[in-house]
């Protein structure tokens, strides 16, 4: 189970990228394909194009931290990539979510829970 602070800022790269990258390329990725400063303290998830492979990146003030999944079957549910969004930001609920096999289209919070 993944669980993060709910301060924790998490960024989705909507466009696939090369799950061979390791630390340095992932890092890369999200200065430019997120525009996103990975030692700000953000997550940041990465895909491949068929969406069976996930990689998030945390820098945890000491060092860099890569967690991988690999889905047996199904994929990873998010938009399709735009000219317009090139990244998704989420909650730790809802990656968590994402990441546990829910699918998050057309689900909403209930009023009582919005922040």
């Amino acid at each position: 189970m993944l669980a993060f602070p709910r301060s924790v800022r998490i960024f989705v790269a909507v466009e696939p990228v090369d799950m061979r990258k390791q630390y340095d390329g992932l890092w890369l990725a999200a200065q430019s394909q997120l525009g996103e400063n990975p030692k700000d303290g953000a997550v940041f998830c990465f895909t491949n194009r068929e969406r069976t492979r996930l990689k998030l990146l945390y820098w945890d003030g000491t060092g860099v931290v890569i967690v991988a999944k690999r889905l047996e079957s199904g994929r990873f549910s998010w938009p399709e990539p735009s000219e317009t969004k090139r990244k998704l930001s989420l909650t730790p609920e809802a990656l968590a979510l994402i990441v546990g096999g829910v699918e998050l289209k057309g689900a909403a919070l209930k009023p009582w829970y919005e922040r």
